[in-house]
């Protein structure tokens, strides 16, 4: 596939729809994970415009900043630790409407209000997070975790 990206407007469920095919054909025959993590969270910022989208690895005792679009960030989280490390802990996609009220939120950046964090799981375990910020509070709901928890099933660990 040629690396270019067809952003489409409309609903978020007509988006996702449209962006799903785009992310398997760019995830096609690549064996490389960190290429695949970098399009995934590239095609999602690109298409949605949101403040940040990025994966965190599990190595060890912690989960490791991977590829990302948006500003800096925190580069390892603890287990149980904020959205993503709490996502890790429950093996399981959190929606936060505010992370100022999420108990232990970590601050990457002033800016985010809301999050969204889905695990991958492969053999019943956890390999990696995909965390999504945006600026606008309540801006994820099942809708995204429908269509997030479709996209993170395509990348191959």
């Amino acid at each position: 596939m040629a690396e270019d990206l067809h952003i489409i407007e409309g609903d978020k469920t007509a988006q996702y729809t449209a962006l799903i095919p785009q992310i398997k054909a760019l995830l096609e025959g690549e064996p490389d994970l960190v290429a695949n993590l970098a399009n995934v969270a590239a095609a999602l910022k690109e298409q949605f415009g949101w403040f940040w989208v990025g994966f965190y690895l599990v190595k060890g005792d912690e989960l490791v900043l991977g590829p990302f679009q948006g500003p800096v960030a925190c580069t390892r989280i603890r287990k149980n630790r904020g959205v993503c490390g709490s996502s890790w802990a429950q093996a399981a996609t959190l929606i936060v409407p505010d992370v100022e009220a999420f108990p232990g939120h970590i601050a990457c950046s002033s800016l985010s209000r809301s999050e969204i964090v889905v695990p991958l799981i492969r053999d019943n375990e956890v390999k990696a997070v995909l965390d999504v910020d945006s600026e606008q509070l309540s801006h994820f709901d099942a809708t995204d975790q429908q269509y997030l928890e479709e996209i993170v099933a395509l990348i191959m660990l």
